[in-house]
């Protein structure tokens, strides 16, 4: 795949989609090979849960992480579930994250998805609705949103997908070996969204709900103003394997709910 024919996944995405009728949304999956339980859960949801709703919205950190469109032919089995349920005329409707933030238009025309910018302002069963992966309010973690505005910088992200797919990898280590070092320092407090920050999104889009992942601390949060929901992450392999899965669907009222499977 050529990466030059796309613009850089910072530019990439739709600021306006047509309406959802009823969605079934998920998050935080953190899809990689090392990760056997959690990839066949996916593939269990995708064959007897997504089916059952006419879109799918995936917002953010599918993958443990992405290093271009072109470089993952290792995530075919799951690129191959997308696109054959978007083949079905069901939509596919995918958000990069923070894990993924180089997914971009060529990964979207591949699995015939659409691919949303963050955050986006969604009708929801004729509610509107804020979308975002979550991260861009975690602003009391000042070391990390210094790397999201360099991850997400359009000239940086065209250097780094220049590199070889190698390079991209070793870049990737480096990234995650960082991150890991540097989450042993903080609290869930400096990890969390900043309720204010968004309020202020929720009132700027015009939105009484907002739905969101990243924290991994699924939750409805009912405010005088407005509601925020978390989506349920996926922790099925490893230390931290819990056997937790989830998703966030809604009722006929357009009302939210969690459910964990």
């Amino acid at each position: 795949m050529d990466l030059s024919q796309f613009p850089p996944p910072a530019l990439a995405g739709r600021t306006q989609v047509e309406p959802l009728t009823n969605p079934v949304i998920i998050s935080d999956l953190h899809l990689s090979a090392t990760k056997p339980k959690t990839i066949m859960a996916f593939v269990r949801f995708m064959k007897t849960v997504a089916p059952r709703y006419p879109e799918l919205v995936i917002l953010g950190d599918l993958f443990d992480y992405w290093l271009g469109d072109d470089a993952h032919p290792e995530a075919q089995p799951v690129t191959a579930l997308l696109k054959l349920h978007a083949a079905t005329g069901r939509r596919v409707l995918v958000m990069p994250g923070n894990r993924d933030f180089a997914l971009g238009e060529g990964f979207a025309q591949m699995i015939g998805a659409e691919l949303l910018r963050d955050p986006i302002t969604v009708d929801i069963k004729g509610r509107k609705v804020l979308l975002a992966h979550g991260d861009i309010w975690c602003l009391r973690d000042a070391g990390y949103q210094k790397f999201r505005s360099l991850s997400h910088d359009p000239d940086w992200q065209r250097m780094m997908l220049s590199k070889t797919v190698a390079e991209r990898l070793e870049l990737a280590q480096e990234i995650k070996s960082q991150s890991a070092t540097e989450k042993t320092q903080k609290t869930m407090a400096d990890m969390d969204v900043v309720e204010a920050a968004v309020a202020d999104a929720a009132k700027a889009a015009g939105a009484d709900l907002v739905i969101h992942g990243h924290t991994h601390r699924p939750a409805a949060h009912i405010f005088d103003s407005y509601e925020r929901w978390v989506v349920p992450d996926w922790k099925l392999d490893g230390a931290e394997g819990a056997g937790k899965s989830g998703c966030i669907t809604f009722l006929e009222s357009g009302r939210p709910q969690i459910q964990m499977f």
